[in-house]
């Protein structure tokens, strides 16, 4: 999949649409996966283009998906039962080559410590900000789209 550059805003004259930014959201939730599409949007900002969400429930589905390639973005929850996102993020900065950036959701403010071990680009703690929330995804797919 082609990266856009971030500078090239939608361009509403022309009438063509930039092209949709892969998001891999993980958790064993669906109420925490509701809660981070809710906060983020179908666009999470102006200067990016429109968010794909692809939402899966289990390490070993999230494992093959970013195996296949194609995604911009993943928000792995760190409190994802039976393999939380915490281990999935550290196994996949070391087995995928080029892995996309991770945005890591974790329990508490307290554990952003062993979330630096994971490799994880951004932390996000437990209760969810939506405007926090927010910023990270933005602040990561700029940093990963930057000329």
């Amino acid at each position: 999949m082609a990266t856009t550059d971030v500078h090239d805003e939608w361009d509403q004259d022309a009438g063509t649409a930039p092209a949709a930014l892969r998001v891999l959201l993980y958790s064993s939730h669906a109420g925490t996966r509701e809660a981070v599409r809710l906060a983020v949007g179908r666009r999470v900002a102006r200067d990016l283009p429109p968010i794909e969400w692809v939402e899966v429930a289990t390490a070993e589905v999230a494992i093959s998906t970013v195996d296949a390639g194609g995604l911009d973005l993943l928000i792995l929850d760190g409190e994802a039962a039976k393999n939380g996102g915490m281990g999935l993020c550290r196994q996949l900065k070391d087995e995928i080559f080029r892995c996309p950036p991770v945005l890591l959701l974790i329990g508490r403010p307290q554990d952003a410590w062993l979330a630096s071990w994971t490799g994880a680009d951004a932390v996000v703690s437990r209760p969810l900000d939506p405007i926090v929330v927010q910023d990270a995804v933005a602040g990561v797919l700029r940093g990963s789209h930057a000329v």
